[in-house]
């Protein structure tokens, strides 16, 4: 939600400025756009963040059953979403703040990447253990525990998000990977020309 009304609040903006229907003073206007800009930028990191603490949780929730409660408490849990939305306003005003470096893109490139390698790593695994309990439950002729089997079509679920994510997020990613790697190159240029498609993507994922 917060990237959908962070982008169409930016469109908007921008289509009334271009217009002439808001009419502001470019200081008040760089610091709005500056506003918006943080907005969006938060709730990228804060979605990436977020799908990587539900995979970790889910990777509990199969692996760890039985302490699972005694593990992911309510206290770490609300612990967990502060941090994770103080983090990401803090890293997005930076982000914002040094946009032009080449060290900030990169930052955020390898904090995508990161994400992108634990949520893999962590699925794979929990795959690899629904594969064994297959091959169990075919041997035994017996049916799989109800909390556990629960657990692991949440985990599918949740991995069909996850692409869908990585579809719609990994243009726009590829974009800032082109900006740091070939500026200037012919293909990165015509690749540029796309960002809008890549802002629409961003927003399909959220209506998705």
């Amino acid at each position: 939600m917060l990237v959908s009304i962070s982008n169409l609040a930016e469109m908007l903006f921008m289509l009334l400025l271009r217009h002439g229907v808001l009419v502001m003073r470019p200081s008040i206007v760089r610091h709005m756009d500056s506003v918006i800009d943080m907005l969006i930028c938060s709730s990228v990191v804060s979605s990436l963040s977020f799908l990587g603490v539900i995979a970790v949780d889910r990777y509990i929730t199969i692996f760890y059953a039985l302490r699972y409660h005694s593990i992911m408490t309510l206290q770490r849990a609300v612990v967990t979403m502060a941090s994770i939305w103080l983090a990401s306003t803090v890293s997005s005003t930076v982000l914002i703040t040094y946009y032009r470096s080449n060290t900030i893109l990169l930052c955020l490139i390898g904090f995508f990447l990161f994400m992108l390698v634990l949520m893999l790593v962590l699925y794979i695994h929990m795959f690899a253990l629904a594969r064994h309990h297959l091959h169990s439950i075919s041997s035994q002729q017996k049916p799989p525990a109800a909390h556990r089997g629960g657990s692991l079509k949440g985990a599918v679920t949740l991995t069909i998000l996850l692409g869908v994510f990585f579809i719609c997020w990994g243009p726009f990613f590829f974009h800032l990977i082109l900006i740091v790697t070939c500026p200037t190159n012919p293909f990165c240029t015509c690749f540029f020309s796309y960002f809008n498609l890549f802002l629409i993507l961003i927003i399909c994922n959220s209506v998705i």
